[in-house]
């Protein structure tokens, strides 16, 4: 039995073909994803038992901003980096591709650097009005930013060349180990841990996780790439970007929008059985993540060759390891329901008739794989920025209209509409520019 199964998992897995090397590469993103999920749902808990709900509540608040505005301050980088990289080594342009990899990172750098100045400086401003306790963790978050900001670009460069792991790992586990490892070190030797204290871990694991990453990163590159002069074309590059940008910054607005109106309306035990209803289907939303990062820089590497009938097979492929694992783990997420909220607390189990109706839209999405990265991938960008920003607004008014009435179940029906409407957006888009059938099921029509 468990021969046989080695051996099933090798024919999956197994492999030098293309399929076979998403497969692997998914893999590896999903499981530094969970391992990541699970190290954060770990720190949160410690935190606030050493930290108390005050301080916490202070520190949350500013490394949610640290995410947010790091997030969307790398001008889209992180994701055109899967753009730019595969079509300059295809046009075998290589001192403009030199001078990519290391002018996205200074400019993302020195830009970053300028507007957290700024940002410190509104908190001077405004500091009279702001909680005290808020004002230093606020400066040290301003100081985190440019490298939260640069690590981001680092990572959609590492992506680009396959090194999931030098990409991924420095963010997800490195950062979040020293997160844990320095604030554990402060409350052994008896330092106050409040917000401050944390914020300066955190600051500190930032930069030396990003610093690091990019001692191996540039000593990778430097026996990838050929040495020789640099050609920089930041308006070009900026060109691709800020609509990827955008496409991103609704991702992350439609993301937030049903938990932000949420406790705009209802109680805080009703927002935290809903949070935690979340956490819970974050497996689903780790595969398509997965996908998204394995898949993104071979759409266009295959689209810079010309290569219409390898970029159709393989969207083929990318959509079929999408949405069948991501139905496997919403079926056994579904079954395991009840006992996975009880481990949040015994109150958390009413939030199963959430969890139901939150499954709808992730599975709706997955049904259709990573095909904004390909409309990203292929110059699509605009269009599908505007998918996402009416997919947002459909969410927003819905919440705003359901959430006051059915609280969380209103909450988790406004984004699962959402959601099938984006679904049906970029499949429209998709089938009327591209000529594709995105569906993981049905007949394919291949145009491009």
């Amino acid at each position: 039995m468990i021969a046989r199964l080695r051996l099933r998992l090798a024919g999956l897995l197994g492999g030098s073909s293309e399929a076979s090397v998403t497969k692997r590469l998914a893999g590896t993103v999903f499981i530094i994803r969970v391992i990541s999920a699970a190290m954060a749902y770990l720190s949160q808990i410690l935190l606030a038992r050493w930290m108390g709900s005050s301080d916490y509540g202070v520190y949350v608040y500013v490394w949610t901003w640290v995410l947010l505005l790091g997030s969307m301050m790398d001008f889209g980088f992180s994701a055109s980096a899967q753009k730019i990289i595969p079509e300059y080594r295809a046009s075998g342009d290589a001192a403009l591709l030199r001078g990519f990899l290391s002018g996205s990172r200074w400019m993302t750098l020195l830009v970053s650097t300028l507007i957290s100045a700024l940002l410190a400086g509104v908190v001077k401003m405004t500091s009279p009005w702001i909680d005290p306790n808020t004002v230093v963790p606020l400066y040290i978050g301003c100081i985190t930013l440019p490298a939260f900001v640069v690590a981001n670009t680092q990572d959609g460069i590492a992506r680009s060349h396959d090194w999931m792991r030098l990409g991924l790992m420095p963010q997800f586990i490195v950062r979040q180990s020293l997160i844990i490892g320095f604030t554990a070190g402060a409350f052994a030797l008896g330092f106050n841990l409040g917000a401050t204290a944390a914020m300066l871990a955190s600051a500190a694991a930032v930069w030396i996780a990003m610093i690091a990453q990019m001692v191996v990163l540039n000593r990778r590159l430097g026996s990838h790439v050929e040495a020789g002069p640099n050609a920089y074309d930041f308006r070009s590059w900026l060109a691709v970007s800020m609509p990827i940008l955008l496409v991103e910054s609704f991702y992350l607005l439609l993301s937030y929008t049903d938990v932000l109106v949420l406790q705009q309306f209802r109680s805080s035990e009703e927002v935290g059985v809903y949070f935690a209803v979340v956490k819970t289907l974050a497996l689903v939303s780790f595969i398509h993540y997965a996908m998204s990062a394995t898949t993104a820089h071979r759409f266009a590497e295959y689209h810079a060759l010309g290569d219409k009938a390898r970029l159709a097979a393989y969207v083929a492929h990318a959509i079929k390891w999408t949405f069948w694992p991501s139905l496997a783990a919403t079926i056994l997420l579904l079954a395991l329901g009840k006992p996975l909220l009880s481990l949040f607390g015994p109150q958390f189990v009413v939030g199963y008739d959430i969890m139901l109706i939150a499954a709808i839209g992730l599975l709706a999405r997955s049904a259709i794989g990573p095909v904004e990265r390909l409309l990203n991938m292929l110059g699509h960008q605009m269009i599908c920025a505007l998918a996402y920003g009416l997919a947002f607004a459909a969410n927003l008014v819905l919440c705003i209209m359901l959430v006051p009435r059915f609280g969380g179940h209103g909450a988790a029906a406004a984004t699962s509409i959402a959601l099938v409407f984006e679904t049906v957006l970029l499949f429209w888009i998709v089938r009327r520019r591209l000529g594709l059938h995105v569906l993981a099921f049905g007949k394919r029509s291949v145009q491009l």
